[in-house]
This record gives C-alpha cells, structure tokens and sequence, in this order.
C-alpha cells in the first residue's frame, strides 16, 4: 500500500502541546513518520485544518440504547424506571435490525471524532432466551457494524446471569443469560476464535454487575480475562441502591466483593463507579483498576457524581464513556468531568485540560486493549481527528489554549475530518455512508414500529 501524508494546521503532539505545521505520514493502518516545522502542505497531501487530535476512544457504549434518546425525558423517576424503557427497546432487536442501529450508532460516533468503541454487549439471544443457530449472531453484527462506521472495536461480552441477588431473570432479561457462567465462557471463547487475528476486533469480557453475576459465577469471568490476557469491564456501584442491595446479599460492597472474586487489576475497568467509600477507592487505585466515567448519562438518569479526581490522584487511570448515548460528544464527557467537580466542590480547575484529552484517548484506547493508539507518533494507529477552531463555538481561540478551547467550548459538531486506522471515514463533516441522520432514523423507527401493540 503506498503512503499517504496529511498536513496538519496544528497538531496535538506529546507529551500534550498544540504544534503548528506537522506532516503525518500514513501506510495502511499506521503512522510511519511525523514531520515538525513543514509550513505548507506539500504536493499531494491532504490539508487538516484546526487542530489534530489522536482519535478518540469511547470506552462504554451500548449501541441499542441510541434508539432511547429524547423518549424518555417526559418520565418523573430514577434509574429503575428508565430501565423499563431501555428494556422494551432490547426486546425489539434480531440480528438484521441490530446491525442497522448499531451501524448508524456508531456512524454517529465517527461523526463525533471516535475512532475505537467499547461495546458492552448483553443482547446475545432470541427475546425468548433461546441462542440463535449461531449464538454469537448478535455479537458479530455488532463488530461488522463496527467496520463499516469505521471504528475498531472492543466488544466486551457480558455475563448476565440474574435479575438480583437470587433472583431468576424473566421476561426480555433471558435473552441476556447464557444459565451459568461455564456456558457463558464456552461461548465467548467460540466468539474469541472466530475473530483471533483480526487486529481491529478485542473480544474482551464483562461481569454485567454484582446484581447480575452471583459471587461464585464472578471468578469465571476475572479467569478469562486473565487468560487471554483481554480487558474486563464492569459496571460498579452506579446506584445506592446496588450498593444497599450487595451488602444485604454479601456484607460488603460491590467493590470489595470484585476484589475478593479476583476480579480488579489493570486489566479492569469498573464503570461509573459513583458511590464509593474510602475503601472501595483504595481498593480500586491499590490494583491499577481503571474508572470509566460516563457523566452525560450519569446526569440524565440521576445517579449521581462520581470521585473521578480523588480516583485518579489516588492512582485510577480515567476513561469516558458516552453509555446510553444520551449525546454522543466526547468533548461534552470529558468537559463534564471537570464541571461536575466544580458543582460538587464549589471550586474550579481540578482537570487540566491536558489530562482530560488523555483521558479521552490513550487511557481509554489502552482500557480497551489497543494500546498502541490514542497519540500521534510512529507507529501508533493511524487516527486523526480534525477540530475546526473558526466555528462559532471556537472561533477566536488562543494559541496558547487550544485545549482548554477544544475540550471546554467545541462540540462534536466541530470535528470536521476523520481519519480511522488508515481509513478516511468523514470528510468535510460527512461520513462515507452517507446520511447518518437518515440512518440513524431509519433504524430506531424499526425498533419502535416492533415494540407498538
């Protein structure tokens, strides 16, 4: 494959400064040269205009929930009864309708500057339960979905196995479950074949919750990450009443029980993880284990802030997440991390805006086992994510604070150019599939015309 160069008005260069005239050159899917102080695109090259970031990682995404937005906002309720909603939606999907949501979704997430996607994935079987002739059907469409957006993704295969602690899963919640956490794993590891080799796809693991996964069931998973050596994901601690509902089930906290379960370490990245005691954060910065928050869906269903400063000075990598796709905007996630602290502390500057890029790309590529992306040097993953800096969210911006600018005014509107693993997947604000909007409407009017009565 012949190489291709782009030159970039400024670009986003380590450790973390903005540098003006850089010339990247590209062969398939990998950086082999970066070029400094280069004042004018030379013959042949594309021109970036704004700023280049590396692409950004979204490290929590359920794709289906994308077919929620803006339909349960009239509801006066919590968590609990937004799931109601979120679960009528699963009930709606086959392999077909699926694969067009989660196409169109992460479209969207091209769009939005993301180049990798963690897809926590629990919708294995038929809405009866029953495993399709292929039962990994639903995961597959979730990967080519995947590459025909143009992302690399990590899809995180959940083990789902109660409704609560002792509490059988009924109604849509059996498509989730494989019966026990054996046969969980049998099927994971037919996934994981199918796809060994293929560097765009990391089939890691997820213990859906403590409320889903019984404690004897957990070391199966924390077994399969460690023997693949692939990450695990779980949701930690998003609601008090998870939190209520493991102690009166285990005597301690969902924290705790992961960890005596062997199911924290640097592989692992707990989600949300909102209300946490002092013990649970040593617990979790004590093994390395990452935190994945998701602000805009924590604040659209009322869960709650999270410690996201005190972990990560505590030694908890950071990653974002954008989870049910409240918005898609990874700027809005990593901006809300800094203003959350602000209405919980009643003061500003905890994020340097520098450590809030990190975490929106080289700590969440890492998270999601492609460590070798999220920054822009020989030998990284070719992405490029182009910001516009004459929008009128970030015309005027300083030289000396295009970051700040980025992170804390520009929105996903203003990624203009998006360059995935070698691929040019959005061009002048378009995507190569066309119309995401159009999409994106297409498919969620599927799952609704599904679940009408």
């Amino acid at each position: 494959m012949r190489e291709l160069t782009y030159w970039c008005e400024l670009a986003w260069l380590p450790p973390g400064r903005a540098v003006a005239g850089v010339l990247v050159a590209v062969r398939d899917t990998v950086i082999t040269r970066i070029d400094t102080g280069v004042p004018s695109p030379p013959p042949g090259a594309v021109r970036l205009a704004g700023l280049t970031l590396p692409g950004l990682a979204n490290a929590h995404s359920h794709a289906f929930h994308r077919a929620l937005r803006g339909v349960t906002q009239r509801e006066r309720g919590t968590f609990w009864t937004w799931r109601e909603r979120m679960y009528a939606v699963a009930g709606t999907l086959d392999p077909d309708s699926y694969l067009a949501l989660a196409r169109a979704t992460f479209a969207e997430m091209a769009l939005a500057g993301i180049t990798c996607v963690g897809e926590f994935h629990y919708l294995h079987h038929a809405p009866d339960g029953r495993p399709y002739d292929d039962p990994n059907v639903m995961g597959h469409a979730l990967i080519q979905a995947a590459r025909e957006a143009g992302l690399r993704i990590a899809l995180l295969d959940a083990c789902y196995l109660t409704g609560g602690a002792g509490v059988p899963l009924s109604g849509v919640q059996l498509r989730f479950g494989d019966g026990d956490a054996g046969r969980w794993a049998a099927r994971v590891e037919e996934l994981a074949a199918r796809h060994r080799g293929e560097r765009d796809v990391e089939i890691g693991v997820a213990v859906h919750s403590v409320r889903a996964v019984p404690a004897d069931q957990i070391p199966v998973v924390a077994d399969v990450s460690r023997r693949h050596a692939v990450p695990l994901h779980a949701h930690v601690s998003e609601q008090r009443a998870e939190n209520t509902a493991c102690e009166e089930a285990y005597g301690m906290s969902p924290v705790r029980l992961l960890e005596t379960c062997g199911a924290l370490g640097p592989r692992t990245t707990a989600v949300h993880a909102t209300h946490l005691s002092e013990a649970d954060i040593a617990l979790l910065a004590g093994s390395g284990t990452r935190v994945c928050m998701c602000p805009t869906t924590e604040r659209d269903l009322a869960d709650g802030i999270g410690p996201a400063r005190t972990l990560f000075d505590a030694g908890s990598p950071i990653t974002l997440g954008s989870d049910s796709h409240a918005v898609v905007d990874l700027f809005e996630e990593a901006r809300a991390v800094e203003l959350n602290e602000r209405l919980a502390s009643e003061r500003r500057g905890h994020w340097p805006a520098a450590e809030l890029l990190h975490a929106a790309t080289a700590a969440g590529h890492d998270s999601l086992g492609f460590p070798g992306a999220g920054v822009l040097v020989p030998g990284a993953w070719a992405d490029l994510v182009s910001v516009r800096l004459d929008s009128a969210r970030t015309a005027g911006a300083d030289p000396g604070h295009l970051a700040e600018t980025v992170v804390f005014a520009a929105t996903a509107a203003d990624v203009h150019s998006v360059v995935s693993g070698g691929r040019h997947v959005v061009s002048d604000g378009r995507h190569v599939l066309g119309d995401v909007g159009a999409l994106l409407a297409e498919a969620i009017a599927t799952t609704r015309q599904e679940s009408a009565p």
